[in-house]
């Protein structure tokens, strides 16, 4: 590498990343160092083979695609185009867990900063709230209560942006919701019950609230299940007993033209008995699915 200026460390990556890319086509190649003299023929020789190449095949779809569409994976350069990855992000980050490089065995996990170049700025927010979900210990998690937000907080910035609520009025456990703004006690984890202390709140409802009944007497009627890692209510429309605990809109509009800014905790679980899936595997003996919940298209397939 030549020039007045010293390469800086990102175009060097850069540069070695094309290199390691171009070295995967052949089956057969190894680096050779030449004489000073002869960079500039070889440096000709390689801008010309790279003007003849104007579009690549995509691993995933196998569409050949211009190469300003085509996506290099930061750390392996693997190669994909943007339509391929941006499916490949969306279904992981709906599904809850954090995209890695699609290759087959590779691990590199995708960054927000590489991403941007292909991904929509509402996926881009909910892989924000991915990675902020995998940083906050479970321990940790507060879920705001207000069916209409479910922001996802952590105990800390909870109280270190509320700390003016220490007051006798409110109480040590009135807290604000980052997102909506709305109060909720952090100690009965329900929206603030004002005019209540959290005993007296307690005492008038030692088991569940009215409205709590009712939901989970309807849930009983209608065999729904709740997330034991975010309690929130889930029906089985279709398809097999395997749940990642999402909000139902993203299901709704995985192939819309928009997608929801923030999903559900990504729990996996049995939808039958309720244990948990480890590593994509079920930790029961309970069936897969049931005939009438698999959906058929017109051919006969499931």
């Amino acid at each position: 590498m030549l020039g007045t200026w010293r390469p800086t460390k990102s175009k060097i990556e850069d540069m070695v990343n094309e290199a390691l890319s171009l070295m995967s086509k052949f089956k057969q190649c190894e680096f050779s160092l030449i004489p000073r003299g002869q960079v500039g023929y070889a440096t000709k020789l390689a801008t010309e083979l790279v003007g003849t190449k104007k579009r690549e095949t995509c691993a995933i779809c196998l569409e050949d695609t211009d190469l300003s569409k085509i996506y290099a994976v930061e750390g392996c350069a693997h190669r994909f185009c943007f339509s391929c990855m941006k499916e490949h992000v969306k279904i992981k980050l709906l599904g809850g867990t954090l995209p890695a490089c699609p290759q087959d065995g590779c691990t590199t996990k995708l960054t927000v900063k590489d991403s941007k170049i292909f991904l929509s700025p509402q996926l881009l927010e909910i892989m924000v709230q991915r990675i902020r979900e995998g940083q906050i210990p479970p321990t940790q998690k507060i879920y705001c209560p207000y069916s209409k937000c479910s922001a996802l907080m952590s105990l800390r910035e909870v109280i270190s942006s509320w700390a003016l609520m220490y007051t006798v009025a409110g109480g040590p456990t009135l807290r604000k919701c980052i997102k909506c703004k709305g109060l909720f006690c952090i100690s009965c984890k329900v929206p603030w019950h004002a005019g209540m202390s959290c005993s007296d709140y307690k005492r008038k409802y030692p088991h569940v609230r009215p409205e709590d009944a009712k939901l989970q007497n309807l849930a009983q009627q209608r065999s729904w299940r709740k997330c034991v890692k975010c309690n929130h209510m889930i029906e089985l429309a279709e398809g097999c007993y395997h749940i990642t605990c999402v909000l139902k809109t993203c299901f709704l509009l995985t192939f819309a033209a928009s997608v929801p800014a923030s999903c559900r905790c990504g729990y996996e679980f049995c939808y039958t008995c309720g244990k948990e899936w480890k590593d994509k595997k079920a930790t029961c003996s309970c069936r897969l699915w049931d005939e009438r919940n698999i959906i058929h298209d017109r051919g006969g397939r499931r």
